[in-house]
């Protein structure tokens, strides 16, 4: 057995609580991760407050995880006690089924996600399969890694989909937790960036982090002026906005694509697409190989996210400055 030591919310919309719980012995092909640094992201607060209607209690959150391995099983692949790893939304897959085979592990019908129907990284010690604990590569960040695994990835996997290529001309709805990072990787990547934001107040940092140009979101006037410019669009931003404005930023053959949770239908009228040969699209975060080499990416780059840090024991301070939506631009807690 193993105990662990975490912060739980015990019920819907509740501050987390010490919380401690037993681990039972550890199977031939998991590992047992000590925790160094544990990013807080918005869908913590999503499953901490039940939004989605898939929360059991009680819930440690805590899904964009770093640390040291410190147990491993006998059937355990291509890693050792002693190893540094990451550890993202997803803790499992069946590594079995047509997915799994053909290497889109995170498309998984049988995923296990790192904090659904069990306890996250908001703690000192997790469990995950081998395959999903991801080796770090070497010199990279430990105190701003912890981000990558979940919204890091969430951004860039989209690049990859999309076949996004250097000379292109992209955007970038919303420049939050998400959309910063995205702008890092899409400046590296070569483009470039537009960045489509509600906040004037953040236009100098936008400015800093990548984009070319900032374009007021608000302004249908602004808006207009982009009418067919270009060739990828990601929306990183979970409301409902004039969807049909940003299809007619695209030029032809253009690509909108979502990862932001958006609830609401996405009401965008056929012809806007046909015309154009215009497709919109969406995805979750990415393999354990596609994370392992945007992990290689960032190093070789020095692309991080721009992080406040917080000790563990200031969970709940942390989740209500992101909650107040304060947070520049993510939020990471050093166990």
């Amino acid at each position: 057995m193993l105990i662990v030591n975490a912060y739980a919310a015990q019920k819907s919309k509740e501050k987390l609580q010490p919380f401690q719980y037993e681990l039972p012995d550890l199977s031939d092909e998991q590992v047992d991760i000590e925790i160094e640094y544990c990013g807080v992201c918005h869908s913590d607060l999503s499953m901490i407050n039940n939004e989605w209607g898939r929360s059991k209690y009680p819930l440690v959150p805590g899904h964009e995880i770093v640390g040291t391995i410190i147990n491993a099983g006998k059937a355990v692949k291509n890693l050792k006690i002693g190893d540094k790893v990451g550890l993202g939304w997803n803790s499992a897959s069946c590594m079995h089924c047509f997915q799994c085979m053909d290497g889109a592990h995170h498309l998984c019908g049988n995923a296990e996600e790192t904090i659904v129907r069990r306890h996250g990284g908001f703690a000192d010690k997790v469990r995950a399969h081998w395959s999903w604990a991801i080796p770090l590569p070497e010199g990279i960040d430990m105190a701003k890694a912890g981000p990558l695994l979940c919204g890091g990835i969430t951004v860039f996997n989209p690049i990859i989909l999309a076949g996004v290529k250097p000379t292109d001309k992209v955007g970038v709805i919303g420049i939050g937790g998400l959309g910063h990072m995205a702008l890092k990787f899409l400046k590296n990547w070569g483009c470039e960036i537009t960045a489509f934001s509600s906040n004037p107040a953040k236009e100098k940092q936008i400015l800093e982090m990548g984009a070319h140009q900032v374009v007021n979101s608000r302004s249908k006037t602004e808006l207009a002026k982009m009418r067919g410019q270009l060739n990828f669009i990601l929306n990183t931003t979970n409301v409902t906005l004039d969807w049909n404005a940003y299809i007619s930023c695209l030029a032809p053959k253009g690509k909108f694509h979502n990862v932001g949770g958006v609830l609401e239908p996405m009401a965008i009228a056929g012809f806007s697409l046909i015309g154009g040969e215009k497709s919109v699209s969406g995805s979750p975060l990415g393999s354990p190989a596609l994370t392992r080499t945007m992990l290689d990416f960032c190093v070789r780059h020095n692309i991080y996210p721009t992080v406040e840090e917080f000790p563990m024991e200031k969970v709940n301070e942390a989740l209500e400055h992101l909650e107040e939506g304060k947070a520049r631009f993510r939020i990471v807690l050093k166990a």
